[in-house]
């Protein structure tokens, strides 16, 4: 189980997460902005938002959605790498979006 140690915007739907073990993911979440709590989030300025909540250990937004840090693990690319297209769609089956 992962968490997440801080959080920091990149740009458009990205965020760069430090985990508990010192490494650092860029998560896409343009692909996962859907439903009632997170659909708020396409709005640039609400997605902007983000930070850490130190009691859940995960990114939390000002309207009140959060996500799974094991989900923002898995689908984080580790800084400087390229997410290949595959690894999105597994994701997506996988968690149901």
């Amino acid at each position: 189980m992962h968490f997440i140690t801080a959080v920091q915007y990149e740009s458009a739907y990205k965020l760069r997460l430090r985990f508990e073990d010192q490494s650092e993911r860029v998560a896409d979440l343009a692909a996962y902005l859907d439903g009632e709590m997170f659909a708020p989030l396409k709005d640039l300025h609400t997605f902007q938002t983000a930070h850490l909540n130190a009691e859940l250990d995960t990114v939390v937004w000002e309207n009140g959605a959060d996500m799974s840090p094991d989900f923002l693990f898995e689908i984080g690319v580790p800084v400087g790498a390229e997410i290949p297209a595959r690894r999105v769609a597994e994701a997506k089956a996988r968690y149901g979006k």
